[in-house]
């Protein structure tokens, strides 16, 4: 390995992993930040398309973008902030959810979130979809959006878990590619990367740190690999942390795949219209048409559909979004679209889904998941975070605490060294 040792190594170069490396950095603490790929970000990921439109295939939304720190630093950095209202709150272009149809979809939707706000805590957590009204009209649709914002349809998340999400409300979209401010903020950092860790060995004065590149000594680590890579690795660590793989396993990443495509006569539609697949089943995507005034069309899959498809590859993607769109705005439509990027995060083996839910009655393997080791293995991501989970600004709270926790351990070791 060209880095040697450090005082901390941090596991992981997403969101939360250059935020802990940053926020050590500000305290001159010796850190060495690991990646398995070839590239910074994680889950973050702008990729340029043939026409040179930057695409984020993973996190597009700067969600809370009031509160947001992700929103500060790309501004530091210079890009351009979109506030203009994201798709979902503007009116959809299919007249199947207008009007007293769509205020009725969302007063459906706010009594689920409303039924799970109101449980105690000292209740039995239940599945998301006890919640939703028997028989409801909406619920097909409204599991179906469950699987673009928790990757997973309402009968595997937990009520409890959906009900602790705190957002704002306020979402906005960062032009160059939100995924390229992530990777540009750990620009300057102590970086070694297409470096896979294979083993944290905890059992020595000094944790040892195994990767393809040789091992790596350590007074503590900091590992923010996601929840699903946790729990499908039981010699992760060594001696074995069997609470920590068994909290991972509680908090299983959803699945939430794009597809962009290309619109020739894209004036036919107004900048970030959006419509629905279908408003009768679960199984449809969410298509935005112009995103940021662009001539492409962004589509989303979430759930099991993503699933099914991704065994399909991009072509199952293409195919289906195809169908829905022609059955929306004529079969004339098909000739309009061509595929322009994807990305398949469930085979992705370094993330194996997209973002962290939690599984009924283990909402609370969060904190358990976050929580310290032997006071010198930290743990951050964003399903470590009890309240903004599933999104890169989660990702980066939960990052800042796990140095600030590194950085304390250290003071109080070198205070007892002293004294």
């Amino acid at each position: 390995m060209s880095n040697s040792d450090a005082d901390v190594v941090i596991i992981g170069g997403g969101a939360a992993g250059i935020a802990a490396a940053n926020r050590l950095r500000t305290e001159s603490v010796d850190a060495l930040l690991i990646e398995a790929r070839a590239r910074l970000g994680g889950r973050a990921w702008t990729v340029a398309d043939a026409s040179g439109f930057p695409l984020d295939l993973g996190c597009g939304w700067l969600h809370s973008a009031d509160q947001n720190p992700w929103t500060q630093i790309a501004e530091a950095q210079g890009r351009e902030i979109n506030r203009l209202l994201p798709p979902w709150e503007r009116p959809s272009t299919q007249l199947a959810l207008r009007g007293d149809d769509l205020a009725d979809f969302w007063r459906a939707s706010r009594q689920l979130r409303d039924r799970a706000e109101a449980i105690g805590e000292d209740e039995p957590d239940r599945a998301a979809a006890e919640y939703l009204e028997p028989g409801g009209r909406w619920n097909p649709l409204i599991d179906a959006v469950s699987t673009y914002y928790s990757g997973a349809e309402l009968d595997r998340v937990s009520a409890r878990d959906l009900a602790r999400y705190v957002d704002t409300g306020v979402n906005w979209r960062v032009v160059e590619g939100y995924g390229s401010v992530i990777a540009r903020h750990g620009a300057d950092l102590r970086v070694e990367l297409g470096c896979k860790v294979e083993r944290v060995d905890h059992r020595g004065r000094d944790l040892r740190i195994e990767t393809a590149h040789g091992a790596v000594t350590a007074r503590a680590v900091i590992v923010t690999l996601p929840s699903a890579l946790i729990a499908e690795n039981e010699d992760f660590f060594w001696p074995a942390l069997p609470e920590k793989t068994r909290a991972a396993a509680g908090l299983p990443l959803g699945l939430a795949d794009k597809l962009f495509l290309s619109l020739s006569e894209p004036e036919a539609f107004e900048p970030d219209s959006r419509a629905l697949g279908v408003v009768n089943r679960t199984a449809t995507a969410a298509y935005q048409f112009r995103s940021l005034g662009r001539p492409l069309i962004e589509c989303y899959f979430g759930g099991a559909l993503a699933a099914e498809l991704e065994a399909g590859g991009e072509a199952a993607f293409v195919d289906f979004a195809v169908a829905e769109l022609v059955e929306l705005f004529g079969a004339e439509f098909a000739r309009r679209v061509a595929p322009r990027g994807s990305h398949a995060w469930a085979a992705d083996p370094f993330a194996r889904g997209s973002y962290s839910y939690a599984l009924p009655g283990r909402a609370d393997d969060r904190a358990v998941l976050a929580t310290p080791v032997e006071n010198r293995i930290f743990f951050a991501g964003e399903a470590c975070s009890r309240t903004d989970f599933s999104t890169a600004h989660g990702a980066f709270r939960t990052g800042v605490r796990a140095a600030e926790e590194a950085i304390e351990a250290l003071r109080r070791a070198r205070a007892r060294a002293a004294s």
